[in-house]
């Protein structure tokens, strides 16, 4: 259960746990509070079930209408394990799961976001979901301390699984970057810099510009594109024709191959405020897209710096453009974080992470320990 199937993290944590299931074990529905999206056409495109409680966007009126409807539904269906996704359905199904007594109740925690540490009500709201679940997956160590810290969580009901990168998809192609290029309608020449996610606070997309501007100033064939779409979008193109950079900036919207986006690219920036651990960076690695990235949270437990990856403090303005200009200029440091940063990725597969849940759902479904949990 999730709270929307538009793109993001989470949506793909959720499609790797159902296309890579043992299936003669695990039979997935999959139901999200509010709307539709991208992943619902992969998921219908799968044969799975797929359901929504409301078919519109969100809004706070809907809420007694999902939560009647979500009481029906684990009313009619005895289902074994209810795994929820973002912090609206684990708030909303984690109390209901527990009242018809649902055997495994466990929450996926995808993000050290501001939310939780500013509001107390959204924080304890997610504390009494984790206390009535089973059991919390962190996908970063710092998450886990947070939910152990913040919200009281015994440290043993929390485990700490990385997102993980499907590397059937993200494989590099024999085609060139001039090729994907056109196809994606960016310009075929100049260095392209890359920056991916939903366009909101977060990701700190303003930063990604004004480090635009700076690198273009120093590297006059520097281009950048943005994937991905959401509310701060106009604001960004006011700020980059602020900065003069508009005609080098290109907004791409919601890009549905992502392997070719990434392969087109020269180098990923990530100037993220927080993150839990970005599958962007794990994606763009598996492409052998050197990355420089904000080290934050879990970013900095999966990039060594320097090794396979470049970080730097959040909000390091100079720093960033340092870095990004230091990679795209010395061509032997490319190649080398190229090859590492690829090399890194395979440590992360998706396959590995749904085996590693699967434990989780084992251990406490049949008290099977042949397998280490995490």
């Amino acid at each position: 259960m999730i709270d929307h199937l538009g793109s993001g993290g989470a949506q793909e944590a959720v499609c790797q746990l159902v296309k890579y299931r043992t299936r003669e074990r695990f039979q997935p529905e999959v139901v999200t509070l509010h709307g539709f999206g991208h992943y619902w056409d992969v998921l219908r495109s799968w044969d799975i079930p797929v359901q929504t409680l409301v078919p519109h966007e969100f809004a706070r009126a809907a809420i007694p209408v999902i939560f009647g409807r979500l009481f029906r539904l684990l009313a009619r269906h005895p289902y074994d394990v209810v795994h929820t996704h973002l912090i609206g359905a684990n708030v909303l199904a984690a109390p209901l799961a527990a009242l018809f007594r649902v055997p495994l109740r466990l929450t996926h925690d995808q993000t050290m976001d501001d939310v939780r540490r500013r509001s107390v009500v959204h924080r304890g709201l997610d504390t009494l979901a984790n206390r009535l679940n089973h059991h919390v997956i962190a996908v970063s160590s710092s998450i886990g301390a947070f939910v152990a810290r913040q919200e009281g969580i015994p440290p043993q009901k929390i485990s700490v699984i990385y997102n993980a990168v499907d590397l059937e998809r993200f494989s590099p192609r024999k085609t060139s970057k001039k090729q994907l290029r056109r196809r994606l309608g960016l310009p075929e020449e100049g260095l392209l810099i890359g920056g991916v996610g939903r366009l909101h606070y977060q990701k700190n997309f303003p930063l990604f510009l004004e480090v635009a501007a700076q690198v273009s100033a120093r590297l006059p064939q520097a281009v950048f594109v943005i994937a991905g779409e959401g509310p701060e979008r106009a604001g960004l193109a006011e700020l980059s024709q602020k900065l003069g950079i508009a005609p080098k900036v290109h907004f791409v919207g919601f890009v549905k191959e992502m392997p070719e986006f990434y392969q087109s690219l020269d180098l990923l920036l990530l100037t993220s405020h927080f993150e839990g651990t970005p599958l962007t960076v794990l994606e763009a690695m598996a492409m052998g897209v050197p990355v420089v990235a904000s080290h934050v949270d879990g970013v900095g437990e999966v990039v060594q710096d320097g090794q396979d990856g470049l970080l730097v403090p959040p909000g390091r303005r100079d720093l960033f453009v340092e870095h990004t200009c230091q990679a795209l200029q010395d061509q032997s440091q490319w190649r080398r974080l190229s090859r590492a940063a690829r090399e890194k990725a395979r440590q992360h597969s998706a396959a590995a992470m749904v085996r590693q849940v699967e434990v989780l759902y084992l251990h406490y479904l049949e008290g099977e320990t042949s397998a280490k949990i995490m």
